[in-house]
């Protein structure tokens, strides 16, 4: 094999896992991105002030909002879509504990908070 042809074939493997990002899906995941920010500046200063939605049903939908934006951004920008199973996976797996452990830390800081009572 050629130092030519050996070359080519790492151009092509650097190049292939990416070639999907186009411009266009570039400006579609931006719009999408500037679309979440635009409903949670519109839930925290227009809605939540003047409707007087309480806390408990706010702090979800900015936790759903705020996830999906992080997936945007990990998927297309940090090209976490484009790689391969392995990489993901050693990536999602300890985000999914990290979140188990928050949730299971914010119940258990409710106990406490109950026990002071």
């Amino acid at each position: 094999m050629s130092s030519e042809t050996t070359s080519l074939h790492v151009e092509d493997a650097a190049h292939g896992e990416h070639e999907t990002m186009t411009k266009s899906r570039i400006w579609k995941v931006f719009f999408i991105l500037l679309g979440i920010t635009c409903i949670e500046f519109l839930i925290a200063l227009y809605l939540a002030p003047h409707y007087g939605i309480p806390s408990h049903w706010i702090n979800p939908i900015y936790i759903v909002l705020t996830l999906f934006k992080a997936f945007y951004i990990v998927a297309y920008f940090m090209h976490l879509k484009f790689e391969k199973i392995g990489m993901a996976l050693a990536i999602i797996v300890p985000i999914l504990f990290i979140i188990g452990l928050i949730l299971v830390l914010t119940n258990e800081s409710h106990y406490w908070i109950d026990l002071r009572l």
